[in-house]
């Protein structure tokens, strides 16, 4: 009797919270599947129900093909090159050198700023008349010319990788580095002792204590990665010439640029689909990971 009455009550405390998480999210994306089966427009007509055509469309179609390999070129080489410079920041910043708290602070800067403010300060640098970018490559010889790296298309989606590294790689560095305080200092002093060189040092005795943290990480960036949108929004609008153009941007210029809400709704839920099979991927590679270190 007790502890049914101690559940009764749980579920009661929790009701209003059920409430507002049916309200904000359960709501919305019932309605989202209803407009997936229709030709509803953003204003004005309901529209019709079209079973599967807007999904079979939307795959069928190369603007969907080509938004997918961009979105995953962009999560791919952005998420790799996190990785391996938050590794490295985050081994760099467990030495012991003068100046390293305050090397830690600044190194928080780029992810605690908003993404916001991290495109524009990017967009400045990239400025093709007056960006330090070229100003610096051109004193150094290696550009005759000022260039437009957000205004050409083979240059555009790797200059936003750039930003995107420099914003999010502290995140992996401070997950990198709380992972490496776990480390016993006996361990690594025993390795040192039995001539293990650096390499050998981070494989056999720092990486098992980091694997399960950068599984998190991992995990994190890439759904993360997956559902960009505001700095390229920012930076380049999905230009030139929808080069940088991800899924994110693609279901919102289809709900609202174009005003075809049937359509964006069916895109919206693929997206969703596709990150949540990556969610649920990552997760059991999660598992899996920290249950073979544990």
């Amino acid at each position: 009797m007790s502890g049914t009455w101690m559940t009764t009550r749980a579920w009661l405390l929790m009701l209003p919270l059920l409430v507002v998480m049916i309200a904000v999210i359960g709501w919305p994306l019932v309605d989202t599947v209803r407009l997936s089966f229709t030709d509803a427009k953003l204003v004005g007509t309901e529209g019709n129900f079209v079973g599967i055509d807007n999904f079979t469309k939307m795959l069928s179609g190369s603007n969907f093909q080509r938004t997918l390999v961009t979105t995953a070129l962009f999560a791919i080489i952005s998420v790799a090159a996190e990785m391996v410079i938050g590794v490295l920041a985050a081994l760099l910043l467990n030495q012991e050198f003068r100046g390293r708290t305050a090397l830690r602070a600044l190194m928080i800067l780029p992810w605690a700023l908003p993404t916001v403010v991290n495109a524009t300060l990017w967009r400045l640098i990239y400025n093709p008349e007056y960006g330090a970018l070229n100003a610096a490559l051109t004193q150094l010889g290696l550009i005759d010319a000022y260039r437009s790296w957000l205004g050409e298309p083979g240059t555009a989606l790797a200059a936003l990788i750039v930003a995107d590294c420099w914003k999010n790689f502290p995140l992996v560095a401070l997950i990198a580095l709380a992972a490496l305080q776990a480390v016993p200092r006996e361990i690594t002093a025993a390795s040192l002792v039995d001539g293990a060189g650096p390499i050998a040092r981070f494989r056999f005795v720092i990486l098992p204590y980091l694997a399960g943290p950068l599984m998190v990480a991992l995990v994190l960036r890439t759904i993360e990665a997956f559902k960009v949108f505001d700095i390229i929004w920012v930076m380049t609008r999905g230009g030139p010439a929808n080069s940088t153009r991800t899924l994110s941007i693609l279901v919102y210029q289809e709900a609202f640029s174009f005003q075809r809400a049937g359509s964006g709704a069916s895109l919206a839920l693929m997206v969703t689909l596709l990150v949540t099979v990556l969610a649920a991927g990552y997760a059991a590679l999660v598992r899996k990971t920290v249950g073979s270190a544990a």
